[in-house]
């Protein structure tokens, strides 16, 4: 049997060539996420339902005192809307847990003052936030990992009140280190 379309003749073999290509890319996409295993497309890798995990203590010796309530209230939020897990009070069949060990600044971009007799100062200092995290898969001990120090920075001018922006960069930070911390467990990356 044959169409006319348009003055051409076409086959059911005779497809145009544009469809022809996009319907293979399409077929090999598909073939390709399937032997992939386990993919969703919330960015897990788990077939987990639920997570678990207790307040991240503040373990630092510097910083806002509820760094830890606001640094665990963060991750909850990011894991409820990145992926399909329920955040529940224990025993959930991802667990997690750690502390904030480390909250620094450190002096960078040092500026000369020309004079040897006189301190010299640093024109930028760096805000680093270092997180230990334990992570237990009770679905997949291998996913699992005890201690794993996640760490970030964000520099700012010295002609900036600290006070004024240590919130902003707190969070900024934080979101890296959330972020690196998901990636690392229930996205498995």
């Amino acid at each position: 049997m044959k169409i006319n379309v348009k003055g051409k003749r076409l086959t059911p073999l005779n497809i145009h060539p544009v469809s022809f290509i996009l319907s293979i890319t399409l077929l090999a996409a598909t073939v390709l996420l399937e032997s992939c295993g386990v993919y969703s497309f919330t960015g897990t890798s788990t077939t987990a339902k639920t997570i678990s995990m207790t307040e991240f203590y503040n373990n630092a010796d510097l910083g806002q005192a509820n760094m830890g309530q606001t640094f665990t209230n963060s991750l909850k939020n990011y894991l409820i809307q990145n992926s399909d897990l329920t955040v529940v009070q224990e025993s959930g069949e991802l667990q997690m847990d750690g502390e904030i060990t480390d909250f620094r600044l450190t002096p960078i971009s040092p500026v000369s003052t020309g004079n040897e007799n006189q301190i010299n100062n640093a024109s930028s200092t760096r805000l680093t936030i270092t997180v230990k995290v334990t992570y237990v898969n009770t679905l997949d001990e291998t996913m699992s990992f005890k201690d794993k120090s996640f760490s970030f920075y964000k520099d700012f001018t010295n002609d900036q009140n600290f006070t004024d922006i240590e919130e902003q960069l707190t969070k900024e930070i934080f979101d890296r280190i959330i972020n690196d911390i998901f990636n690392a467990s229930v996205a498995n990356w």
